[in-house]
């Protein structure tokens, strides 16, 4: 046998091609109108400081392509940052865009009535026009207090002001966690190692900070004890891994529901299950990308993906390397009745946008 030169073949290097003859659908709109319900468009995210998307008309003609009436723009933040959110999106071109506020934690380690402060802050974004509140996995994870303690999404001092987001009529999106792989030990068996070892600040499993699970107990007693406030679980609730801990958080918190962003690669490896799930939960799920900066291609790739029963297909067909595993992904193949809520409908209801 002619040596191939194989054993000098690096993982970086390796791109392989699936050798399935499979179907291929292409949709250039969804059955009907549709709300990306979490997306990215500010500035927090972008690394260089600059717009998600540099050309607001651009992304409309993107949207009005691709039948999205309107985006959930979760990159509000606070302050003057909020209001040019605002300014750039909401008030520019009403009805199209809904900036959600996020709260300034940094008072937690200042001197004073914390909890008091960061209701302060609700009322203050809420004043200004968002549209809901955005709590981010750094809860848990990074943020800490005057003692240096990790404050964890439960923390007393968070539950007024989540409280008072309720009252105002306002919802919550929290991203809790990351994928369990995140928090598994970095070696030869952990699925996303390519991923993690270009992002290596991505990586949670040292001793000191909290598991996965008890970061998902922690926000499920968060939710618990603000019974008025609706809150939405990004990435199908922190648990795309795990749709039955999801089903268990569903049925136990009557005030949960839970968005599709970026959770296309961990969905389509277990199809069947997740279309029970969606369907079990038509009330609860709700349509978003978070694709960023969002492209025609992304949307039309989402609709596929919900709509059809191809099998088989590169869940990120842009990216030279799977950028979270190397896997592919059949669809749902979701009833057609199912879709006016998971679109739009309960978008529309929890999040107190107007129905297209």
């Amino acid at each position: 046998m002619t040596d191939s030169g194989l054993g000098d073949l690096l993982l970086e290097d390796f791109r392989p091609r699936s050798s399935a003859r499979v179907d291929v659908t292409l949709l250039d709109r969804p059955a009907l109108p549709v709300i990306d319900a979490h997306n990215h468009l500010g500035r927090w995210l972008s690394g260089d400081g600059g717009w998600m998307a540099p050309d607001v008309g651009q992304l409309l003609a993107t949207m009005d392509a691709c039948d999205v009436t309107s985006i959930v723009n979760l990159d509000g933040r606070w302050g003057t940052e909020l209001a040019e959110n605002l300014e750039r999106y909401d008030l520019a071109h009403p009805g199209r865009f809904h900036t959600f506020a996020h709260l300034d934690w940094r008072v937690l380690s200042k001197d004073g009535d914390a909890s008091a402060a960061l209701v302060a802050q609700v009322e203050a974004a809420a004043d200004h026009g968002a549209k809901g509140f955005k709590v981010w996995k750094d809860l848990g994870l990074t943020v800490r207090d005057g003692q240096g303690s990790l404050v964890m999404p439960d923390d007393p001092r968070l539950h007024d002001a989540l409280v008072r987001v309720g009252q105002l009529g306002l919802p919550v999106l929290i991203h809790t966690a990351d994928p369990l792989a995140f928090f598994q030990p970095l070696d030869e068996h952990n699925e996303r190692i390519e991923e993690l070892a270009k992002h290596p600040d991505w990586w949670f499993g040292d001793p000191g900070l909290p598991g996965f699970d008890e970061l998902l107990g922690s926000m499920a007693s968060l939710i618990e004890s603000c019974p008025g406030t609706q809150f939405v679980g990004a990435h199908v609730g922190g648990a795309a891994e795990d749709l039955g801990l999801v089903a268990r958080l569903l049925d136990r918190l009557p005030n949960l529901s839970v968005d599709l962003g970026g959770r296309m690669a961990e969905l389509g490896r277990q199809p069947r299950a997740a279309a029970k799930l969606i369907m079990q939960y038509s009330d609860r799920v709700l349509f978003g990308t978070d694709a960023f900066p969002i492209g025609p291609e992304d949307y039309r790739h989402w609709y596929r993906f919900l709509e059809t029963d191809d099998e088989c297909f590169d869940y990120a067909p842009e990216a030279e390397i799977p950028p979270q595993g190397r896997w592919q992904v059949s669809a749902l193949d979701l009833p057609a009745e199912i879709l006016p809520k998971l679109y739009s409908g309960n978008a529309s209801r929890l999040l107190n946008i107007p129905t297209p």
